[in-house]
């Protein structure tokens, strides 16, 4: 039987993507008491890499919002895996930190990583709410325009 967290995903029609793989010499999930860190996951979806480019060159801002949505959906998806599968542990989405490949001029970092913020919202309710920083870079890993860690309580 499906939990409360996957019935809500089913009734927002989502659908978690397949967590990608360290791309490097780390691992994607740490739980570390009741927290589980996730280490910044990119535009990965199911394999794919999305969003190669720079918000406000390459992306609209609605494009950048819909990039860091991907890896909202990338963190839960390495939280489920940490849990077994069982999304109804997390007690709390503690913090994000949103980082946006942009042009030094860009300065609506805090709006491209509510694409983010909001899609945790909408899953978790009001235990989706969390501190964040969001922030602007010349550039990131492969070049995507997003990438964004997370920490959760969870039981």
């Amino acid at each position: 039987m499906a939990g409360k967290i996957d019935a809500r995903l089913q009734e927002l029609g989502i659908e978690l993507p397949t967590p990608p793989a360290p791309a490097g010499a780390y691992v994607q999930h740490h739980r570390h008491g009741d927290l589980i860190y996730v280490a910044g996951q990119v535009t990965f979806w199911n394999g794919e890499l999305k969003y190669v480019g720079k918000v406000g060159q390459d992306f609209t801002l609605e494009e950048g919002q819909e990039a860091a949505r991907v890896c909202a959906l990338n963190l839960i998806a390495q939280v489920k895996d940490a849990l077994g599968g069982d999304l109804d542990r997390i007690k709390r989405v503690v913090r994000l930190g949103g980082y946006v490949n942009c042009p030094a001029d860009f300065t609506d970092h805090p709006k491209v990583i509510n694409g983010a913020s909001n899609v945790m919202g909408d899953i978790f309710g009001d235990a989706g709410k969390h501190v964040r920083v969001a922030m602007g870079a010349g550039s990131l890993p492969l070049n995507v325009a997003v990438e964004v860690e997370g920490l959760f309580e969870v039981d």
